[in-house]
C-alpha cells in the first residue's frame, strides 16, 4: 500500500517539476538567445517481487523443500532528469539597431562526448570580472560608451578586454571586427563550446565553465564557421505551440496521480477505522 503512496507522490513530483521548467520557456519565448530547456522522465529501478513457500515431498520422513517462486515487476516510481538546454540555433529578426547583433552558426563540428554539435557564444564579463557566455546579442552602449549586454555586463573583445566607443555609428563585419570612422576598434570575443552541455546555466541568459575553465576562441579554426550580422538579434528556439502542449499533457499526469494519490488515502483510512471494528 505504502509502495503505492510513493510511486504516485514521485509521479506528481515530476510532473510539476516539468510543468514549472515548460512555463519557464513560455515566459522567455520573446527573450533574445534564449535557449529552452529540455528534459526526460525516467524511471527508478524496478522491484522484483517473489514468494517464499515450501513444498512438502511425499517421503516417509515428510520432508519439505523451499520454493521461491517469480510474481513480477514493481514500479519505484518516477523522476525527472536534469533540465539541459537546447543550443539549435534560433530564428533572426532584424531590429534595425546598430548595437544588436546576432550571432550565427553556420558549421560547427559535433562533440566526441555525445554527437551533438558545438555551439559559439559571445563573451561577457559579470560586475565581480567573472567571463560568462551568452547567445543573446541584445546590446547597448553604456554612459562611458562601453558596449554591455541587456543585463549591464562588458561585452569582452577577442583580447577579454571591453570595447569602448564612442557613439553608435559604428559597425561590424561578418568575422566579428568592429570599425568606427573607418578605424578598426576591436573584434568581438567569440569562443567555441566543444560540448555546450557542460555549462552551466544561470539567469539573464548567461551560461559559465564548469570550474572556471576557460572556453577556446572561435576564430581561426578550420572546422568552425559562423558570421555576425549588425542590426540583428538571434530570437529564442521555444516552440511556444509544442512547450503549450507538453505543459497539457504534464497537468493532466499530474492530476491521474493526484487522484491515484487520493484513492489510495481513502484505502488507507478505510482499513485503519473500519476494517476490525468490533460492532
Amino acid at each position: 500500500m505504502f509502495k503505492g503512496f510513493y510511486t504516485a507522490a514521485s509521479g506528481m513530483l515530476s510532473q510539476q517539476r516539468r510543468t514549472e521548467m515548460l512555463s519557464n520557456n513560455i515566459s522567455n519565448a520573446n527573450t533574445p538567445g534564449y535557449k529552452a530547456d529540455q528534459s526526460s522522465l525516467r524511471s527508478f529501478p524496478k522491484m522484483f517481487l517473489s514468494s517464499l513457500g515450501s513444498n512438502q515431498v511425499p517421503v516417509e520422513r515428510k520432508l519439505s523443500l523451499p520454493v521461491n517462486q517469480y510474481i513480477g515487476s514493481l514500479s519505484a516510481g518516477v523522476y525527472m532528469q536534469e533540465a539541459a538546454p537546447d543550443f539549435s540555433q534560433g530564428n533572426v529578426t532584424v531590429t534595425d539597431q546598430n548595437t544588436d547583433l546576432a550571432l550565427q552558426d553556420m558549421n560547427v563540428p559535433v562533440s566526441r562526448d555525445n554527437g551533438r554539435k558545438s555551439a559559439t557564444f559571445f563573451t561577457v564579463s559579470n560586475a565581480n570580472g567573472e567571463v560568462r557566455y551568452t547567445r543573446n546579442g541584445g546590446f547597448t552602449l553604456d554612459a562611458a560608451g562601453y558596449l554591455t549586454s541587456s543585463s549591464g555586463n562588458y561585452v569582452l573583445d577577442d583580447q577579454g578586454k571591453p570595447i569602448q566607443l564612442t557613439s553608435e555609428d559604428f559597425k561590424v563585419e561578418e568575422d566579428g571586427t568592429i570599425s568606427e570612422n573607418n578605424r578598426r576598434i576591436a573584434r568581438l570575443g567569440i569562443v567555441l563550446a566543444d560540448n555546450p552541455f557542460r555549462l552551466v546555466k544561470e539567469g539573464d541568459g548567461l551560461f559559465r565553465a564548469e570550474q572556471g575553465q576557460a572556453i577556446g576562441s572561435a576564430y581561426n579554426r578550420g572546422d568552425v564557421q559562423f558570421k555576425l550580422q549588425q542590426g540583428a538579434v538571434e530570437q529564442s528556439n521555444v516552440d511556444e505551440s509544442k512547450s503549450m502542449t507538453d505543459m497539457m499533457t504534464a497537468y493532466r499526469s499530474f492530476e491521474s496521480d493526484q487522484k491515484v494519490l487520493q484513492a489510495y488515502d481513502k484505502s488507507m483510512d478505510k482499513a485503519v477505522n473500519e476494517v476490525g471494528r468490533i460492532g
